[in-house]
């Protein structure tokens, strides 16, 4: 399944702009890049703090035949957010329920899941923020970034080609999956 790209350089919220362009262009699946987020959101209503540099995307698809729940979708999700993360760094990266990744026990990507209706179709909003180069300062969560980590800079096009590439990849499975499934019914 192929994503097809939308790129900003300043959006109020990446997932927004997902929703609207999923409500507006009629698109059963996309990803938007922006460089900058003037209201990116978290979890549970908090703000994600956005700093020029590090990666803010959301992917957007149909939910037709994919029989997963949210957490299930979520989990993977992260674990493909990881696998990234892995081919960089080398050392453990932890999966923190619902949805972050941290690193030395410091954040250093959140994802956040939203389901939206257009027309009686169900759609996934994935926003992901990874601090690829510089690490908000949070008061009582310690955050880490790529660069720091390892020492040199990663190149933010190359990581958002592998990261769409990734979900691609498992979009297609599972919809290849739920296909045989409801096809044995």
């Amino acid at each position: 399944m192929k994503l097809k790209k939308f790129r900003f350089k300043k959006v109020k919220s990446t997932n927004n702009t997902a929703i609207k362009l999923a409500k507006s262009l009629n698109y059963k699946c996309g990803m938007v890049i922006s460089d900058t987020q003037l209201n990116g959101r978290g979890q549970y209503g908090k703000k994600w703090i956005s700093i020029k540099g590090n990666l803010f995307v959301s992917f957007f698809y149909e939910l037709k035949n994919i029989n997963l729940s949210l957490s299930v979708i979520t989990k993977i999700n992260c674990l493909l957010v990881k696998k990234l993360i892995e081919n960089y760094y080398k050392k453990k990266i932890v999966y923190k329920k619902p949805n972050d990744l941290l690193i030395n026990k410091k954040k250093i990507c959140g994802i956040l899941h939203e389901t939206i209706s257009i027309s009686e179709k169900k759609f996934l909003i994935v926003g992901i923020g990874i601090n690829l180069v510089k690490s908000p300062k949070i008061k009582n969560y310690p955050t880490t970034n790529l660069l720091e980590l390892i020492n040199k800079n990663v190149n933010k096009l190359v990581f958002e080609n592998e990261l769409k590439l990734l979900f691609e990849k498992n979009l297609s499975r599972m919809y290849k999956i739920n296909f045989k499934l409801n096809k044995n019914k």
